[in-house]
């Protein structure tokens, strides 16, 4: 019974609900034991031939007016405890979507998705019901078989009640054995359920991919076998579950059995009278729920202890990035200092990056190149804070960045990553969505600086227009270009774009950068590209390797400089020249 422990926070805060709902409950269980008592004085009164239309009518009518009572308070402890524990998964959800707001992206890194899916629909329900039929099959189970339980010694026999109970403790040794196995594989259900869960949303994700490499029937596959092996899973689960209503029923039975024979016994001693057999079997009956109930209840609280642990287990991931208390929420203005002598992710050994010091001034712009895995990408990653800088320091106007606020340090930050995405929501929502009240002459304004207004216009319902999901019916240009104009409409203070010209053509990339340099006056800005076209403007160039710098300079500086930068400018302005060429051998 941990997890009613575990949720006694929960319990404590709703107090008044619950005790409304036990009330209810143990007033309708004191009901329950009327009907069973009426039926005994009315067989006593057949039997000794006393049986008055008037006495039938009265007993009818206490019955009926038991019935109503007990329906009316059956309703209101339903809204009470069933009612209440919605409020629960309510309040659960709403902490765990704040918590996964809050992790950082080295969280997401271990984390799959499908699993913290899971966690937030399967898990937070099988909680939500341990506080709502938990809490009803413990509070019921308990008082109305305590109450019959005493009214049957009470009131009829103790010798009888003692017989009639002799095998409730096998019943409590196997469901508490069955409660002990439940947990163990419901824990195993669920985490396969969660596997199953991340399968469907990467495949779906994933859906052109699949589908041009022609891999629909080898994933059709493998779902099948995850599939298969949650059936597989939770059908251990169900046939432990099986065992709990058999099991009872036979004790129960095996109850009645006792209770008939010595009972029988008892009535020819005249020790009870045959009337009040009658009632203490209808008692006996009425065992039969609080038992089930009891079974069910390790159902219940096994499944919801399993889920609580899992969900709780987020609950304790911290987030390595810590916001400073009282932070400066100032908004940086200034240059932009960097000096990181070594910086390695999380369970590696191996630096990403060594000895990165430099300076950008405010209204400069840096361009950072180097070939794939050179550490372009980290390096923003820890301008943005979703990786801490542990030996050195980036310096954002006159504070270290750890110094400010995360509101205030990202509303001073633009970021339009490698991995752009867009909500399947409008255009114009999409472009707005830092700020939503903004005038739509603002994001126009920004669509023609990243100059895809013209694109947007072409559109069926222009700003209106819903994109679909991550933007699935815009080009990569597109969505590049609509990332970039959400990034502007913040008018940061840093502008980082990682890579976020990659498809689109080199005229139009000039002219976003033209309009770039236009319009960010007194604003800094980092571009990292593959392609040295993008960053030809920089103020300064970085050129990394293996997370170190190997080149820096301006444009020109470079160019006289034999390197890689050289190299790969030669290199790519032949690749230029190609196609060009071959554009012009088509045309002839």
């Amino acid at each position: 019974m941990r997890i009613f422990r575990d949720l006694w926070w929960f319990f404590k805060q709703e107090k008044r609900s619950y005790l409304i709902g036990i009330i209810l409950l143990i007033m309708v269980a004191g009901l329950e034991l009327l009907p069973p008592k009426v039926i005994g004085w009315t067989v006593d009164a057949i039997r000794e031939e006393k049986l008055t239309h008037k006495l039938l009518v009265e007993m009818i009518s206490l019955l009926l007016g038991a019935a109503i009572v007990a329906y009316v308070m059956r309703y209101m402890w339903r809204i009470m405890i069933f009612g209440t524990s919605i409020k629960l998964a309510q309040q659960l959800r709403s902490s765990l979507y704040k918590h996964f707001t809050k992790m950082n992206q080295a969280f997401y890194q271990r984390k799959r998705i499908g699993d913290l899916m899971a966690h937030a629909t399967n898990d937070i329900q099988a909680i939500q019901q341990t506080a709502g039929v938990g809490v009803l099959t413990l509070i019921d189970s308990l008082i109305t078989g305590g109450l019959v339980l005493i009214t049957m010694a009470a009131t009829i026999s103790w010798k009888l009640t003692l017989i009639s109970l002799i095998p409730m403790p096998f019943m409590a040794l196997l469901t508490s054995y069955y409660g002990q196995l439940l947990h163990k594989h419901f824990h195993h259900a669920q985490e396969a359920f969660s596997s199953l869960n991340d399968k469907v949303q990467e495949s779906i994700t994933g859906v052109k991919v699949i589908k041009t490499f022609g891999e629909e029937y080898a994933d059709i596959e493998e779902f099948r076998q995850q599939s298969s092996d949650v059936v597989r899973k939770n059908m251990k689960v169900a046939r432990i579950d099986s065992l709990f209503d058999p099991t009872i029923s036979l004790i129960v039975g095996l109850s009645f059995l006792l209770a008939l024979i010595f009972g029988s016994q008892m009535v020819l001693r005249d020790e009870i009278s045959l009337g009040q057999l009658v009632t203490f079997t209808t008692y006996l009956g009425l065992l039969i729920w609080p038992m089930l109930a009891f079974g069910w209840l390790f159902n219940i609280v096994e499944r919801g202890r399993a889920s609580y642990d899992r969900v709780f287990s987020l609950f304790r991931e911290r987030n390595e990035i810590d916001e400073k208390k009282d932070g400066v929420k100032e908004a940086p203005r200034g240059s932009l200092d960097i000096s990181i002598r070594a910086f390695q992710y999380p369970h590696s050994n191996e630096d990403a990056l060594r000895d990165l010091v430099f300076t950008v001034h405010r209204g400069q712009t840096l361009g950072i190149v180097g070939k794939t895995g050179a550490g372009k990408t980290t390096l923003l990653k820890l301008l943005i804070r979703e990786f801490e800088v542990t030996e050195g320091q980036v310096i954002f106007g006159d504070y270290n960045i750890k110094d400010y606020t995360f509101d205030v340090l990202y509303r001073s930050i633009g970021y339009v990553p490698q991995d752009h995405f867009l909500f399947s929501t409008t255009v114009a929502s999409n472009i707005a969505f830092a700020n939503e009240k903004v005038d739509h002459s603002e994001i126009e304004r920004v669509a023609k600086i990243a100059h895809v207004h013209e694109d947007i216009i072409d559109f069926t319902d222009k700003y209106n227009t819903v994109v679909g999901e991550k933007g699935v019916s815009l080009s990569g240009g597109q969505k590049q270009r609509l990332a970039i104009a959400r990034a502007l409409l913040m008018n940061p203070e840093l502008l980082i774009l990682d890579d976020s010209l990659s498809a689109v053509d080199g005229k139009t990339e000039s002219r976003i950068l033209q309009s770039l340099k236009k319009n960010r006056k007194n604003k800094t800005t980092v571009i990292t590209s593959h392609r040295l076209s993008a960053i030809a403007h920089a103020d300064l160039i970085l050129v990394l390797d293996k997370g170190e710098i190997i080149q820096r300079g301006t444009h020109d500086d470079l160019l006289k400089r034999e390197g890689w930068y050289q190299d790969m400018y030669v290199r790519q302005q032949l690749e230029t020249i190609v196609e060009a060429g071959g554009y012009e051998t088509n045309e002839k």
